[in-house]
């Protein structure tokens, strides 16, 4: 081909690209406007979506959620997949429009089958009670608003509690014994929050007398409902918790948008199971001298790897610090944490930090020890909070010790890591910087959860540590968690598995405590395809990294591919590799 040709051809090329750009950022424009136009049919009818996302014009309210509401929410989403196969086709798309096109569609018929086949408000108590308690926390917690207009918001919205609880004595019908349940518990908690918690958030007002008279109300709405709990509802609580294989797969697919199977994650798992496994024997038969000196190590069996593992771990958990020091811990951590992803070049921190370490509330604690409650995408002023709960103060010597064996302080600062830097707290910072409206408010949940837990080992790989054993040691333990989760998910909802054996192998196979274990199984039963989130997005974060950086073998730079990752948004896992290349390549074209 001689170079005349050459020429033509670029030129018509470059030609091609330049009529083509207007009408893709017009294209672009339009779909960025069809989903504001629906998120604001979805906040007319569901106000807590957004409170949740950050906008305060509906604050002062609560859902309708009796049947024939909530089947408006339904047509909402069937007309608007429909508009959008209509209106929108994906080549007239940018390629970053037409992603953007795919997870709008795919979360559409994702809720769609939710409310068809789940029927979580017929079926599930809990969901009552995030109107009762979480609606209000909200506002007190996290709002940018003035302080005065959260408390006049938060008054008007206990008003309506009492329709909340007329819809769930109205809407259930057959929940699963374990969820009814749950809720009950939940529901003490939540008489504790209006007679407590509640005045603590609220502070020194000249609203105290409103807000005392309208939690007087509330809390008789939630006695009674609790009474409709444990004498009407639970004795007719029959539902079945498995989902079985077949809903589960759809499910999964629907929840998980990865490109895997059912059946390919729990083989992925398994092997990974047999691996950490492995890994974790090697490093206790290292240790195993440090603290049994003198001792004969186990024989190198089966059982005897197993023995010599658990002792090592029992080891280390014993070396913690002070109830009343965890939250303090936790912040000195999170210095020398920070630190070392500077001067490691792991990312760019968020700048400013916006991120406040906080005591857990007493109200929150006994469920975790650590959470991370995000900024809001809608919201650019607000804060997250990485929330760290001492144990709470009815908790007996032994429950204590035991929690601060688990939580011990190397386990605190894997913990940090993978809630906060550069976990989940970084990234979601990145992601509600995307300029994409559908990805911020639309985060994959296998990317979140996958992102956290793949920082826990790449930051010890880097170097953290300095090569500090029991932290690898315990990270492995940490990962093994999510690996067992990703099993046990498949195993309760596709199986017949019993709780005794469920139990062992959250126990024996995964070194969890009894207590621990069984407060898990009670969550597998009440939620599916969410534990294995996190392995599956790990997973494939692995693969990506694997993939970019045999790609581009000696360009490869650790804190330019972390970037580019987090700059896309919390988009589905299962293209990331091609994603993450497009945008280091569009990068290094504008350095």
């Amino acid at each position: 081909m001689n170079r005349s040709l050459y020429a033509l051809l670029a030129l018509l090329a470059v030609l091609h690209v330049a009529s083509w750009l207007p009408a893709a950022e017009n294209a672009d424009a339009k779909l960025e406007q069809f989903y504001k136009n629906y998120l604001e049919q979805v906040f007319a009818l569901r106000p807590m979506d957004a409170t949740r996302l950050g906008d305060h014009r509906f604050d002062n309210r609560l859902d309708d959620l009796t049947a024939a509401a909530r089947q408006k929410w339904v047509a909402l989403d069937r007309n608007t997949l429909k508009q959008l196969d209509e209106e929108f086709q994906a080549e007239r798309l940018s390629p970053a429009a037409r992603l953007d096109l795919e997870i709008l569609r795919h979360d559409l018929k994702r809720g769609i089958w939710g409310a068809e086949n789940l029927k979580p408000f017929e079926q599930d108590p809990r969901v009552y009670g995030d109107y009762i308690t979480d609606s209000v926390y909200m506002l007190l917690s996290q709002s940018t608003q003035p302080k005065e207009t959260n408390i006049s918001n938060a008054i008007a919205r206990m008003g309506q509690i009492p329709q909340v609880i007329a819809a769930a004595k109205q809407n259930l019908q057959n929940p699963t014994r374990v969820t009814t349940e749950t809720a009950i518990r939940q529901s003490a908690g939540a008489v504790s929050f209006y007679e407590q918690e509640l005045f603590q958030l609220a502070g020194d007002t000249p609203q105290l007398d409103k807000l005392k008279a309208e939690a007087a109300k509330v809390i008789e709405s939630i006695k009674a409902y609790r009474e409709f709990l444990e004498k009407d509802l639970l004795p007719r609580a029959n539902g079945q918790w498995r989902l079985g294989a077949e809903k589960f797969a759809v499910k999964l697919d629907m929840d998980l948008d990865a490109g895997l199977t059912a059946e390919q994650v729990l083989k992925e798992a398994e092997s990974e199971f047999a691996r950490v496994h492995r890994d974790m024997y090697v490093i206790a038969r290292q240790l195993w001298s440090h603290y049994f000196p003198g001792v004969v190590i186990p024989p190198d069996d089966e059982i005897g790897r197993r023995d010599t593992t658990v002792r090592v771990l029992q080891a280390v958990g014993h070396e913690h610090g002070k109830p009343e020091d965890l939250t303090s811990d936790a912040r000195a951590t999170v210095v020398r944490i920070k630190d070392f992803i500077r001067d490691r070049k792991i990312l760019a921190l968020p700048d400013p930090d916006r991120c406040n370490i906080i005591e857990m509330p007493e109200f929150q604690r006994g469920n975790s020890t650590a959470f991370l409650n995000p900024a809001p995408p809608l919201d650019t002023s607000a804060r997250s909070v990485y929330a760290v709960s001492p144990p709470p103060k009815d908790w007996t010597e032994q429950q204590v010790n035991s929690l601060l064996e688990e939580y011990n302080r190397h386990m605190l600062q894997i913990l940090t890591i993978h809630e906060a830097y550069p976990g989940h707290y970084v990234q979601l910072e990145y992601s509600n910087r995307n300029p994409s409206l559908i990805r911020r408010v639309m985060g994959s949940g296998p990317y979140i959860e996958g992102w956290a837990v793949y920082t826990e080992q790449m930051m010890l790989d880097q170097g953290y540590g300095e090569g500090d054993l029991q932290l690898r040691l315990t990270q492995l333990k940490f990962y093994l968690r999510a690996v067992t989760n990703a099993i046990l998910d498949h195993r309760m909802h596709c199986t017949d598995i019993s709780d005794e054996d469920a139990l062992k192998l959250l126990t024996r196979g995964a070194f969890q405590s009894e207590g621990e274990a069984k407060l898990k199984i009670i969550r597998s039963k009440q939620s599916s395809c969410q534990l294995s989130t996190y392995f599956v997005g790990r997973m494939a974060l692995v693969r990506t990294r694997r993939e970019v950086q045999r790609k581009l073998g000696d360009k490869f730079e650790l804190n330019k591919y972390h970037e580019a990752l987090l700059g896309l948004g919390a988009v589905p896992v299962k293209d990331l590799t091609q994603l993450v290349l497009g945008e280091l390549s569009a990068e290094a074209g504008k350095r």
